[in-house]
C-alpha cells in the first residue's frame, strides 16, 4: 500500500516550535512597519523584506507577513531547519502578497528540513531574472532554460532531507518574460520546452544523490503561469518520497496543471483542473494534460477532477507517460480534454484507469490548429522516448469506466503492438458518434503492422452500438453487450449525470477482476474497489460502468 505522510504529525511539530520560549517571531508590514524597528513584535514590525538579509533564522523561528502588505523581493530559506513562514493580523482578510519580479522565486528554499510554508499570495510577471541568480545553485536546475517560479524547493547536496509543507499558498501570473513576448510556434513541439518559463509551485532536484522524504502541498492556488502549476522533479538515483499533493485548484497554466518525475509513494486527491496547456498568453507554452507522471513508482491519482486541457499533443486528463509502475488512476472526473482520456505510454508495468467518468475527452483531430497528435478516447503507446524501440506497456488494467463521446467526436483507439497484457472489461463505451483505429503518433511515430499482443482479456463491455471497436485495432472486444443505458443527463459534466436509468443493462452484470495471465503482481493494494466514483459500496457483483446502482 502507499505510505502517506501523516500531515497532522507535521503540523503538530511546528505548533511545537512557536511555543518554544527559544524561537523568535520577524514580523512584516508594508503598510505599518518601519525597517529601523526590531521586528520582533507586532506593534514595531518590519517594512521590507530587504530585512530577511540581515535575520540568522534559528530553529523554531517564523517569519510573518502581515495580511494587507504587498511587499517586492523574495524571501529565501537556504540551509535552515524548523522554519515557519505565514502571515498574521486576521482583522484584514487579504494574505499578505510578495511580488518576485525578476527573482528566481517568490520564496526559495534549499537544502532545508522541516519548513511550513502558509497563506501568502505570490505574483511574478515577468522581469528576466537579477544578479542574485549568478550566486545560487539553481544554474544546475536545468540546462535548458532558467526557471521562475512563485514556490521553488532544490535540493543541491547529497543528503535527505524531510517535512516540506505548502499549504494555503496562491500562485498567480508567474511569467519570466514581460507582456507582449510571443513564443515560436516551433516551441510547443518539443518535449517540455527550451526556452524560459514561469512554474507554480516546483521542487527540484539538482544532486546526484540528494532527495526530499515527506512533501505536502495543500489547499493551494495556482492561476495563469507560463508552464507546469504543480511540478516534482528528483533524481534517477534518489526520488522524492512520500508525497501528498490535496484539495488544489489550477486554472489556466501553460502546460501541464500537475506533473511528477521520478517520485514514490505518491497521492493525489482532491484536486479541481481546469485549462491545462492554456494557449491565451503568448509566454505560454500552450499544451498540457491535467496531470501526468513520469518514471514514478506507487501512485494513486483519485477524486480530482481534470477538465478541457489544451495541445496539439498529450493534453489528456491525466496520461502515464513511460517508465512507471503501479500507478492508478480511479474515481476522477475528465471532461473535454483534448488529447483524451486513457493514454498509457511504454514501459509501463501494472497501471489502471477504474472507476472513473470520462466526457467527451479525446476530441482533437490531427492537422486541425496545428495539431500534430491525434485525440483519442483509448490510447496504449510502447513509446520509451526518442529513437528508443518501443516496449509496452505491460499489464494495463483498464475496468468500470463510463465513457461517453457526442456524436460530433470521432472517438479514435490506438493500441501498440509492443504492448503485453491488457484487461479491458466492465467499461460502459458510450459512444455516439463513430469510431477509428489510429496509430499511436508521437515524437517517434509508431509505423502500424499486424501483431499478436499477448496476455490479453477484453470482455464484459457495454457499447452503445456492435460498430464501435474498429476491426483493425489489435486487441478485439468478445462477450460483450449492447444498448443505451439512459443516461440522467448525457451530455452534462457531472459526475451525477452519468447514473443510468437503463438499470437491467448494467445492474449486476459486471464481472469479478482478476490478474491478467501471467501477471503475479496485479495492482498496488488489490484489484477489487470497496466504492464507486460517487462513494456507493460496491457488494458482490459489481454494476457495469463506474456508478454502482442500489
Amino acid at each position: 500500500m502507499i505510505k502517506l505522510f501523516n500531515f497532522f504529525c507535521f503540523a503538530f511539530f511546528f505548533v511545537s516550535c512557536q511555543n518554544n520560549s527559544n524561537t523568535i517571531n520577524y514580523y512584516f508590514d508594508s503598510v505599518n512597519g518601519n525597517d529601523n524597528n526590531e521586528g520582533i513584535s507586532i506593534e514595531k514590525p518590519f517594512k521590507t523584506l530587504k530585512k530577511i538579509k540581515d535575520i540568522n533564522l534559528s530553529s523554531g523561528d517564523s517569519i510573518l507577513l502581515s495580511n494587507g502588505s504587498s511587499f517586492e523581493g523574495n524571501i529565501k530559506i537556504i540551509n535552515k531547519k524548523n522554519i515557519h513562514l505565514s502571515n498574521y493580523n486576521s482583522n484584514i482578510l487579504a494574505n499578505p502578497i510578495i511580488d518576485s519580479k525578476g527573482h528566481i522565486a517568490g520564496i526559495y528554499v534549499e537544502n532545508s528540513s522541516n519548513i511550513s510554508l502558509s497563506n501568502i499570495k505570490i505574483i511574478a510577471n515577468g522581469g528576466g531574472v537579477f544578479e542574485e541568480y549568478k550566486n545560487l545553485t539553481t544554474n544546475k536546475i536545468t540546462n535548458k532554460a532558467i526557471m521562475r517560479a512563485g514556490v521553488l524547493v532544490n535540493v543541491s547536496k547529497n543528503e535527505i532531507f524531510k517535512n516540506i509543507l505548502v499549504r494555503n499558498i496562491d500562485v498567480s501570473d508567474i511569467f519570466f518574460e514581460d507582456s507582449g513576448f510571443i513564443r515560436n510556434p516551433k516551441e510547443v513541439r518539443t518535449a517540455m520546452g527550451t526556452q524560459a518559463y514561469g512554474f507554480g509551485i516546483r521542487f527540484f532536484n539538482s544532486s546526484e544523490s540528494g532527495s526530499l522524504h515527506n512533501i505536502n502541498v495543500l489547499d493551494c492556488r495556482v492561476e495563469n503561469v507560463g508552464h507546469t502549476g504543480i511540478k516534482m522533479t528528483s533524481s534517477s538515483k534518489a526520488r522524492f518520497k512520500n508525497i501528498v499533493v490535496s484539495n488544489n485548484k489550477l486554472r489556466r497554466t501553460g502546460g501541464p496543471s500537475i506533473q511528477f518525475s521520478r517520485v514514490e509513494d505518491l497521492h493525489v486527491y482532491g484536486n479541481d483542473v481546469k485549462y491545462s496547456g492554456s494557449p491565451d498568453d503568448g509566454r505560454k507554452w500552450g499544451r498540457g494534460s491535467g496531470l501526468w507522471t513520469w518514471g514514478s513508482s506507487n501512485v494513486m491519482i483519485e477524486k480530482n477532477s481534470f477538465m478541457y486541457a489544451n495541445g496539439p499533443a498529450d493534453s489528456a486528463g491525466v496520461h502515464i507517460d513511460f517508465n512507471c509502475d503501479n500507478v492508478i488512476i480511479q474515481h476522477n472526473l475528465s471532461v473535454g480534454n483534448a488529447g483524451g482520456f486513457i493514454e498509457i505510454l511504454g514501459n509501463n508495468y501494472n497501471c489502471s484507469y477504474r472507476y472513473n467518468v470520462s466526457i467527451n475527452d479525446g476530441h482533437r483531430v490531427k492537422g486541425k490548429n496545428n495539431a500534430f497528435q491525434e485525440g483519442k478516447t483509448f490510447w496504449l503507446s510502447g513509446f520509451i522516448g526518442k529513437g528508443r524501440e518501443r516496449n509496452g506497456p505491460f499489464n494495463s488494467y483498464i475496468y468500470n469506466n463510463t465513457i461517453y463521446t457526442n456524436k460530433t467526436i470521432l472517438s479514435k483507439i490506438a493500441v501498440d503492438k509492443a504492448s503485453s497484457g491488457v484487461l479491458v472489461a466492465n467499461n460502459i463505451f458510450h459512444i455516439e458518434g463513430d469510431s477509428e483505429f489510429v496509430l499511436g503518433d508521437q515524437y517517434r511515430p509508431d509505423k502500424g503492422g499486424g501483431a499478436k499482443i499477448k496476455n490479453v482479456f477484453f470482455e464484459n463491455n457495454l457499447f452503445l452500438k456492435d460498430s464501435y471497436w474498429p476491426n483493425g485495432v489489435l486487441i478485439q472486444p468478445s462477450n460483450s453487450l449492447y444498448g443505451n443505458v439512459s443516461f440522467i443527463n448525457g451530455g452534462g459534466e457531472k459526475i451525477s449525470d452519468y447514473v443510468p436509468q437503463n438499470k437491467k443493462l448494467i445492474k449486476d452484470k459486471g464481472i469479478t477482476i482478476n490478474k491478467i495471465p501471467n501477471d503475479s503482481i496485479g495492482l498496488n493494494g488489490g484489484l477489487k474497489v470497496e466504492f464507486d466514483i460517487l462513494g456507493n459500496k460496491i457488494t458482490d457483483i459489481p454494476d457495469l460502468g463506474a456508478i454502482e446502482l442500489n
